[in-house]
This record gives structure tokens, sequence and C-alpha cells, in this order.
């Protein structure tokens, strides 16, 4: 058995966390330098808002309809998931945190009920932190999946699945009779795997609905569309296929890129840039215990504002494979001055760590550089171990530029709410 805990429209719902006043009115969070809706709440969904819909195509909305638009605050929503995870994980045994804001639980072994068990921990995550979620189970984790889906539908939706599945829906604790009127009662596009491209093939098929789906022959699906596809129908036949990932893989390469809040044009504050970029990728890289050998480096123009276009990119070989983040940082400023030109508007850059390794790879030879390579590693750790107690880029590299001097190239946040959690300044002060 699985259980997939996903967090109610999460962004919006930490945002709701310290500001109530956002209860009951529609509420985006935007992407980076204020593009884009990232997190609707049910409100602004009922007034037609789509996902990744433009800022300025809703703005009118602020006026019309009462529309509250929020900067992102990926701060506050990493260390709200934090907390949210370490509950969800009082569900079972097993856990595999699956995004910000979900995460399977692995049930084998539990006992008792079940979905009361699940009821108990969404209350607790409710009171604890303030956070609304659903739960679904099921034997496979495409079912927990699609469980999850129905749950939170069930309460945004009354009407299209049976109230009792609302917040937790267990669908191995469900009559065959009623299981079956849910699958009927479930688009096919709903479910785990199946794009927007393959539900339009299926329904092209007279593949409708989830039930449809699960009455074909897996051979059939393997033969007719692919063995991913044939994967999916038999975690929904109930045949697991998937499992737990309590460890995530490596990631084969590690980017970290930004749009500007408005445009560049000189070189330093290029420097200034990517030498933070590659700081938050170094950081990233000693995380999963990693090692580079390439850095990538590039920067364009964008393809909408008027003016000369450009678009560069330079690949900076390392001599041996490092995660020091002055090593990495001092190559991607190389390769920005490498390719930069003077004369244009430039509106993003970033940094790519490549042709990742172990951290135990040994590259043995002259130590040409005079680096120490165990103080380096002892550096890192405590540069991490700073930044990690009193925020980032408490120590940085000089390179990207004095902390407390606004950043020409710094994301558009206009609309920020403070770090509530991590930050003591940012600390809400309860007064009688």
């Amino acid at each position: 058995m699985f259980a997939l805990v996903d967090g109610n429209n999460f962004y919006v719902s930490c945002e709701r966390v310290f500001r109530p006043s956002l209860q009951g009115i529609p509420v985006v969070v935007l992407s980076n330098n204020d593009g884009c809706a990232i997190a609707r709440s049910n409100e602004a969904k009922a007034l037609g808002i789509k996902m990744g819909a433009p800022w300025f195509q809703i703005r009118h909305l602020q006026n019309e309809a009462g529309l509250v638009a929020l900067s992102a605050n990926f701060t506050l929503y990493g260390d709200m998931s934090d907390r949210m995870m370490s509950l969800a994980a009082g569900l079972g045994p097993t856990q595999e945190i699956y995004s910000i804001d979900e995460s399977f639980i692995g049930l084998d072994g539990v006992s008792g009920d079940l979905t009361q068990r699940a009821r108990a921990i969404r209350a607790r995550i409710n009171q604890w932190i303030g956070i609304p979620c659903g739960i679904g189970m099921g034997p496979t984790k495409t079912l927990a999946k699609l469980a999850n889906h129905i749950a939170k539908t069930a309460e945004r939706k009354p009407g299209s699945y049976p109230l009792e599945l609302a917040q937790v829906c267990n669908l191995a604790a469900l009559p065959p009779s009623d299981f079956a009127a849910v699958l009927k009662a479930t688009e096919v596009g709903e479910v785990w795997g199946v794009g927007p491209r393959i539900g339009k093939q299926l329904k092209q098929a007279g593949v409708h609905t989830v039930h449809d789906l699960v009455q074909l022959s897996p051979s059939t699906v393997r033969s007719r569309w692919s063995v991913v596809l044939e994967r999916t129908v038999r975690e929904l036949q109930g045949q697991p296929c998937i499992d737990l990932d309590d460890a995530p893989t490596p990631k084969k390469e590690i980017a970290c890129t930004r749009s500007f809040g408005r445009p560049v044009t000189e070189l330093h504050h290029l420097v200034e840039a990517v030498s933070e970029f590659a700081s938050r990728a170094a950081e990233k890289l000693r995380r999963q215990n990693s090692l580079a050998s390439e850095v990538l480096v590039f920067v364009r123009t964008s393809p909408f504002r008027p003016g000369p276009k450009r678009s560069q990119s330079t690949l900076v070989p390392l001599r041996r494979p490092t995660a020091d983040t002055a090593l990495l940082v001092r190559a991607a400023v190389r390769g920005i001055k490498s390719i930069y030109a003077s004369g244009y508007e430039w509106s993003k850059a970033g940094v790519m760590l490549l042709d990742l390794v172990p951290d135990h790879t040994l590259q043995y030879e002259l130590d040409l550089e005079g680096d120490d390579a165990e103080d380096s590693v002892k550096l890192m750790l405590a540069m991490d171990a700073i930044n990690s107690r009193y925020g980032k880029g408490t120590v940085h590299m000089a390179s990207s530029g004095a902390r407390a001097t606004p950043k020409v190239w710094g994301m558009k946040q206009e609309r920020r709410t403070p770090h509530y959690t991590t930050r003591w300044d940012d600390l809400l002060i309860a007064r009688a």
C-alpha cells in the first residue's frame, strides 16, 4: 500500500498561514520576475485563471474581482515543505519526497484503519502548520496518485465524487462496484503519466475514462503505445511496477539560471550574476556529493524587447573535477568574460555544471596550482554550515558583490512577503 500526501494549492496555502485575511479571496503566486501565475487559490481558479497565465493578462482582475497577486517566496515555501514532510512521515515507515508539496508514503506493515490514520495525520498537518492537504491511498503509486486527485476534487467540487472520499480517499477500501464507479467518473487524462498527447490518442481510440483504460490488455497497450503506458495500466490494475524511491538519484547536471529584473549592459554586473549562480549551483553539487568536470556559461538578450539580439555560451573545462565554489566561480567568470559583448541589453544568464562524478572519484596528477583538496573540502563544509545557519549568501565570493548593495540583475519581486520562518527580522509578533 502507498499513500500520497499533497498540499492543496501549496504556495497560496503557505501565504495564507501568515496572512489569514487572504482566506476566501482569489490569490495567485507569480513566477520569477512576477511573470506568470504558478499557483492559484480555488477562488482564483473559479475566475478562470489558468496555470501559467501571464500577469499582464490577468492584472485587470485586481480591480474587477479583488485578485491578490504575490511574488514567489521560495525560501518560505521550502521551509514550510520541510515541516509538512516531517509530519507526513508519521503516516508510514518509508517516505519519498516527490516534489515540494507531494510525498509518497509506504504503508507496508502499518496495522489498523489506514483511512482513520490518514485523517489523523491530515488533521495534525493542518493544526500544527496550517497547510490543508489531500491524501490518497492505493495498492500502487499510480492508484495512490489517482486517489489523491479524487480526494482533492471531491472537496473542491462537491458532487463530482462521493462526499466521503473528500480530503482522504482510500481506493483499496472501496467495494468493487464503488471502485468501478469512481474510475468511470474520472477522465483518462487525470492519470499520472498520461500526458495531453497520449490522452488525445487514447480518446481517439475510444478510451475516455480511467475505467476504459483499465480494461485494456497491457500487451496491447505496449504494442500500440509504449512500455511506459503499459506500466501505467498494470499499476491501475493493482500490479506494483514503480518502487518507492527514498534516495533520489543524483542529477546528471546542475543548473542555476535567472532572468534579470531589468536589462543588464555592463560586464561587471554579469560577473556578479554568474558568480552568484555558480555559488548556488556549487551548493547543490555538494548536497548530492558530486564533483563537476565542466562549467557551461550562457547569456542572452530578450527575444521580446526591441534592439539587437544575441545569444552566447561557452564551455569551460576544469583541470580536475571539483565542488569548490572558488574554482567553479573562477571558471564561470572566465567564461562570461570570454563571451561578453558590449552594446546589448542582456536579459538572462546562467551557469550549468556538467559531466558530474561522485565525490569519491580521485584524479591523481601533479599539484600544479598548489591547492590542497582536503583543506578545500573543509572550507566548503564550513561555508555551507554558516550559510545554512545564518542564511544564504552570509559567506559568499567577493565577485558576486556586496550583499547590502541592490543588484541591477536582481529579480523583480515587488510583491514578495517576508521570510516569516527563516529570518529573525521577519518573525511575526503577536500583540495583546
